[in-house]
């Protein structure tokens, strides 16, 4: 029965290379096809051993060996079934493969001219470090494989092979250049494709490495490799939406094959990413069995702790974890910075601030350590100290976050205009970010112009009750605006208790209600409220001070 290549393109366009000096003869033919290297051509050479009963002879056994090696080795996703293999044992060829399968670089004769005794050793190399060739016998073998192309230069394994050595070696020009070699022999042999990609991804071309796996995945649909590169392409560039069905595709493919192993912590990490936190469990609880020490893993855990369910005691248990493995961890430093932080335990903001030291101990501050650097300052209200930070994060970021910094800052200092400036910047770039709606509306209050604070606000209210939205904590944050609008203390108050209704946690409407019942002289109901806003806010300047006047009224 005649073998076919799921996706390969029709014979016609397969260009088949005979070796020079060559006769011309069936022999001659087989061997050509099994040295061009492309998939079509070594599925062809077995092919033409079966129907000319070549399978017998010790040419036909070996020639079938080779191919089948070949193919399961470079083109690991091909859906096919082989013949089985029995090459001759005393056939020097037999002995290179045999060498190959135990890690064994079979060097050649000194003064051979068998492109076959060139290429095939590299097969003991073939694999992907750690479990690779260390980077000196790597590079060992490169004479070899140029000795090889001059050979036969259309042979496309030659050059992608070389291609393999300089890509792990960090050589990426070079790497891109052999890999493009080989894919100019033959547009069929998609494995150098691929390494071009990921040549790509390396540069940070990522929509130029989309687009040539785009037209790879049109050519080869059902090629699993292709997908794989793909899906990983779309991971990469943070793209979740296209990421999430590439990736789900991958895992249907194989779900417990190891060379999908990965794309299960990366389909976790974009379920993550999104807050789809409940989803992320099942992709997580199966990569724990894999590899539960892996880095990636323990910290989606530990923002799914404490990101999905508020859990930060859970969270940091994960982090220590992920600490004893890789201490100078940043990206874990500061989230476990952050969390510990906003803790209302003080070891825990102590513990905080001493990993924030250190991060800034280490001199070039990156921007996750300077936005951190100036939430600490902010949440001491020590505004002076935020400021250097801030400024970093507005020359090289300027995001929405680090304008909300700018703003909070500058209302901290007293600067009205300069804070308005930053909320209305803010409001501008997003008018559905409600951080810097209320950010917008604040500084509007806060600089004059109610009756425009007041119909933004009333708006985005009503939005919020007529679709029934369920975002307590913003529609306290709302009543709490809208309390700084209102005349008598009795309108205030009634806005101040739906705040505290919606959200029991909002610090500025439980400071408002104790600052009311501070001038009533109703020590009762005025050391209630302060005892909750001390528990969010220990640190809080203002609160400490009332503190001190309340000192033995309870405290």
């Amino acid at each position: 029965m005649p073998l076919s290549v799921p996706g390969a393109p029709p014979e016609s366009t397969l260009a088949v290379p005979r070796q020079s000096g060559g006769n011309g003869g069936v022999a001659d033919e087989i061997r050509s096809l099994v040295e061009s290297g492309v998939p079509a051509a070594l599925m062809r050479a077995l092919e033409h051993i079966d129907t000319l009963n070549l399978s017998g002879s010790d040419f036909g056994r070996v020639m079938s060996a080779i191919s089948v090696t070949l193919l399961q080795r470079i083109y690991p996703d091909m859906d096919v079934i082989f013949p089985l293999i029995d090459p001759p044992r005393t056939h020097p060829y037999t002995r290179i493969l045999l060498l190959a399968a135990e890690g064994i670089y079979c060097t050649p004769p000194k003064n051979s001219r068998d492109y076959l005794e060139h290429i095939l050793p590299f097969l003991a190399l073939l694999d992907d470090p750690p479990g690779g060739a260390p980077g000196d016998r790597l590079l060992a073998a490169l004479p070899d494989l140029k000795r090889a192309a001059q050979l036969n230069p259309q042979g496309v394994l030659a050059p992608y092979f070389t291609g393999l050595i300089y890509e792990r070696q960090r050589r990426g020009e070079e790497a891109a250049e052999a890999f493009a070699q080989a894919y100019k022999i033959s547009t069929d042999f998609y494995p150098a494709a691929l390494g071009f990609t990921r040549h790509l991804n390396f540069k940070g071309d990522v929509q130029d490495e989309i687009a040539l796996l785009s037209i790879l995945r049109v050519q080869y649909p059902d090629n699993m490799a292709i997908k794989r590169q793909i899906a990983l392409a779309y991971y990469n560039n943070r793209d979740w939406a296209r990421a999430e069905p590439a990736i789900a595709e991958v895992l249907q493919s194989d779900p417990k094959g190891r060379r999908n192993e990965p794309y299960i912590l990366m389909q976790a990490h974009l379920l993550v990413e999104q807050g789809r936190f409940t989803q992320a469990q099942p992709p997580l609880d199966s990569y724990s069995a894999i590899n539960p020490n892996d880095r990636l893993y323990l910290f989606l855990r530990a923002r799914v702790q404490a990101e999905g369910y508020r859990n930060r005691d859970g969270a940091l248990n994960y982090l220590r974890s992920l600490f004893r493995i890789s201490p100078d961890d940043e990206e874990a430093l500061v989230y476990a910075a952050r969390l510990l932080m906003e803790s209302t335990r003080p070891e825990d903001t102590a513990e905080g601030r001493e990993i924030l030291q250190r991060l800034l101990a280490r001199g070039e501050h990156s921007l996750p350590v300077a936005a951190l650097a100036v939430q600490d300052a902010v949440q001491r209200q020590a505004w002076g100290d935020a400021q250097p930070y801030l400024d970093q994060l507005l020359a090289q970021r300027r995001s929405p976050g680090d304008l909300l910094f700018a703003y909070t800052v500058e209302q901290g200092l007293g600067h009205r205009d300069a804070a308005l400036t930053y909320a209305q910047e803010l409001y501008n770039t997003d008018p559905s970010n409600e951080e810097g709606v209320i950010a917008y509306i604040s500084a509007l209050i806060d600089i004059g112009r109610r009756s425009e604070a007041s119909a933004l606000l009333e708006t985005r209210l009503a939005a919020l009750n007529g679709a029934g939205h369920a975002n307590g904590v913003m529609k306290g944050r709302y009543y709490y605006l809208r309390s700084r609008l209102r005349q008598g203390e009795e309108a205030v108050m009634t806005d101040l208790r739906s705040s505290l209704f919606e959200d029991p946690r909002n610090l500025p409407a439980l400071t408002a209600m104790f600052e009311i019942y501070h001038r009533r002289k109703d020590e009762r109901r005025a050391v209630y409220y302060l005892k909750q806003a001390l528990a969010l806010a220990p640190d809080n300047v203002l609160l400490k001070q009332y503190q001190a006047e309340y000192e033995g009224a309870g405290f």
